[in-house]
């Protein structure tokens, strides 16, 4: 696929990841910059975080996730790099595959995971771990079986393009491929950039 050919939203894109050190701070920055208050999500006891979602549309969605000032375990458990995050940042992105398993061959093994709302609905979901893939530009892989998404009733943004960038694109491509997703790609440090439109009009994290 050549790189004008990606389209703006990966295919089968299930959500985004912002990554924060301080959950209360990013949210409020977020509501401000796009005048979009994120929800509530829930906690994560097993990795000692916390989340808020926002709708990008369809069954795809932003979540800001930081350590939850109430969690019982250390920072080793922290996933994206929270344990040593200084500032914000577009840490990671998920992808729901036909085939979680088929899928995972290509990133890593599958396992569970859980949380429970702000309501005490208990969301369950099967995933690739999202740690230990290239700076965040593979993502991590995401099935929720007969869990309905989260993406759902959410306060909403636009999501006007999501892009990334990586030393060497060519090596990342194929993985993208065979996971039955895309990505565009420029030369230069690895990262993630997401373009959002809100009540505000564009707004750009990375």
């Amino acid at each position: 696929m050549g790189e004008q050919e990606t389209p703006a939203i990966p295919p089968r894109l299930d959500h985004v990841v912002i990554a924060t050190p301080t959950l209360d701070e990013t949210v409020a920055d977020f509501a401000a910059r796009t005048g979009v208050r994120p929800a509530p999500g829930g906690a994560h006891p097993d990795r000692g975080t916390r989340n808020y979602l926002v709708s990008l549309g369809a069954d795809s969605y932003l979540e800001i996730i930081g350590p939850d000032p109430d969690r019982t375990v250390g920072d080793d458990a922290l996933t994206f790099g929270l344990a040593a995050l200084r500032e914000p940042r577009v840490a990671a992105w998920a992808v729901h595959p036909a085939d979680i398993y088929a899928a995972a061959a290509h990133i890593g093994p599958v396992g569970p995971g859980q949380r429970r709302t702000t309501s005490g609905e208990l969301l369950e979901w099967r995933l690739t771990e999202p740690n230990g893939l290239p700076d965040g530009v593979v993502p991590f892989l995401i099935d929720w079986g007969t869990t309905t998404s989260p993406a759902v009733g959410l306060p909403a943004v636009e999501l006007v393009s999501f892009t990334g960038s990586y030393p060497d694109p060519g090596a990342v491509r194929p993985v993208l491929r065979a996971i039955g997703t895309s990505l565009r790609l420029d030369t230069g440090p690895a990262g993630l950039a997401l373009t959002v439109s809100g009540e505000h009009g564009l707004v750009e994290f990375r």
